[in-house]
């Protein structure tokens, strides 16, 4: 069908349930259907939304479009869970059914204060001449899991000097007050992030832009900064967003749009400054990953998810009815001046059939014939490496093979899908790198039907990227230009 403005607004009451009962099934029946993924039942789904730790369960929302694989009017999907791994379904959450939010119910974040869980987002709205007019919105969910909207807006519009690019409301608290921080364009087209203050978490008064100083590249920013998030590690302030229009350098910067951060001393609200150590540095190195969003759970953990996916790229599941999926949850912490990632240890709990193998490579590809799951987790160490490079290949068969390997020459991590199966990215290229220069390779891979999340070194770099490879590609192999020894084992899953 043609996706015009008039159907990319429809609502869901606007349809007959015989047209979803008819979409569920295309998408059920259609391919590539994660097995350990967070996905829609049917339609598109994108940036996860007021991750939380709330009356003794993870909550994590989603937008979604429900109506197909197309950027619609969103709704805020609402799932829950006890362990970060299994995900109960509790429906839509939020809908566009008010004047504030007519257009759709934009990201934002959650907030725990006094036993309740504080809901903030953008509403999205639209005047007849389609001017948009963004509003930042609350809504307040107890312990039933029932959620009330504020009846007005918390902030209308957006300041002078300012377009209306302007969403995703992020609440962070410091010294007894609350501050919220906002995603912006400049009149001058340029990403800013902007906050407000509050000692009530309702009356809401305008600050200013962040201020960046110290080491940061004034050019090469960016139109627009979207996700914005701010916590603090180990004494440091980490500024976290996804800024668009980036001009791609070297190696960096190859996506449509990037997530990253900046590193500095913790910011001081009250000065609206932020002294930055380490410029801008991408969270991911693959092919699909944006609009990230962290929370700190009960242990202190700092907790990370992502959408697995891109704005303005199809994706190959559109003819099935669907699109785009969230990563797995990944626990953030900073060594050396950077942020690592890895998947939480409550990933575990899926581990099935194990299967474990040690090779000795010599100027040799050898293909594992142990491993042979189709969903899997892969945990491979190369050390006592010498020569060229060193790598694996999976997801291979007669027709189809993705690679990933060391470039020891280059000092790079190269990820190649140009042989992985379907794509509707290829524009955008099939390699990814990035410099790389450790002794030994150690890696962490989730395979779901449809996706590859890659954690290398303990998560000292991560590629992420979906994969439409037929199910009889299903094949590793491990191999080397020089000398290694690779200790590797596989964990089926599903």
């Amino acid at each position: 069908m043609e996706w015009t403005k008039k159907e990319r607004y429809k609502k869901i009451d606007d349809v007959s349930s015989a047209y979803m009962t008819e979409l569920r099934k295309k998408v059920d029946e259609g391919p590539y259907r994660q097995t350990f993924h967070i996905q829609p039942k049917t339609g598109l789904l994108n940036d996860p939304n007021g991750f939380s730790y709330y009356n003794g369960q993870y909550h994590l929302f989603y937008q979604w479009f429900p109506l197909g694989p197309v950027h619609g009017v969103k709704y805020w999907y609402h799932m829950v869970s006890n362990n970060l791994v299994d995900w109960e379904d509790k429906g839509i959450a939020l809908s566009p059914d008010t004047k504030y939010d007519s257009h759709g119910v934009f990201s934002g974040t959650g907030f725990v204060k006094d036993d309740q869980l504080h809901l903030f987002y953008t509403g999205n709205t639209r005047t007849e001449n389609w001017k948009r007019i963004p509003y930042q919105c609350h809504a307040v969910m107890g312990k039933d899991n029932n959620i009330k909207k504020s009846q007005k807006p918390l902030i209308i519009d957006s300041p002078e000097g300012y377009t209306d690019n302007f969403r995703d409301p992020k609440i962070i608290e410091q010294n007894g007050y609350y501050y919220c921080i906002i995603g912006a364009e400049t009149s001058n087209h340029e990403g800013a992030i902007v906050y407000y203050v509050s000692d009530d978490l309702e009356k809401w008064t305008y600050q200013q832009a962040i201020e960046l100083k110290g080491n940061i590249t004034s050019e090469n920013q960016g139109f627009m900064w979207e996700c914005p998030d701010y916590f603090e590690l180990d004494n440091h302030g980490v500024l976290l967003f996804s800024p668009q229009g980036m001009t791609e350098k070297g190696d960096k910067y190859q996506n449509i749009y990037q997530s990253g951060y900046l590193l500095g001393n913790p910011l001081d609200f009250t000065k609206g400054v932020f002294h930055v150590t380490e410029d801008f540095t991408e969270l991911d190195r693959g092919f699909d990953f944006y609009a990230p969003q962290t929370m700190t759970d009960p242990n202190g953990r700092q907790l990370l998810v992502g959408w697995l996916g891109l704005p303005g790229v199809d994706c190959v599941t559109d003819e099935f009815g669907w699109a785009h999926c969230l990563t797995i949850l990944r626990e953030i912490s900073l060594k050396n001046g950077k942020i690592y990632q890895k998947p939480v240890p409550e990933l575990a709990l899926l581990r099935g059939k194990k299967n474990t193998v040690e090779i000795e490579l010599e100027n040799e590809v050898v293909i594992v014939n142990q491993f042979s799951a189709r969903t899997y987790e892969l945990q491979a160490s190369f050390t006592n490496i010498t020569g060229q490079y060193v790598g694996l290949s999976f997801r291979m068969g007669d027709k189809e093979v993705t690679n990933f390997y060391y470039d020891r020459v280059e000092k790079k991590l190269v990820f190649d899908r140009g042989q992985s199966g379907e794509t509707s990215t290829a524009e955008f290229g099939t390699l990814r790198k990035c410099d790389f220069s450790e002794e030994e390779l150690q890696i962490q891979l989730f395979m779901d039907e449809s996706s590859v999340e890659i954690f290398v070194n303990d998560g000292l770099e991560v590629f992420t990227s979906r994969l439409y490879s037929q199910v009889d590609q299903n094949q590793i192999q491990f191999y080397a230009k020089g000398h290694a020894i690779v200790t590797a084992t596989q964990w089926e899953i599903g």
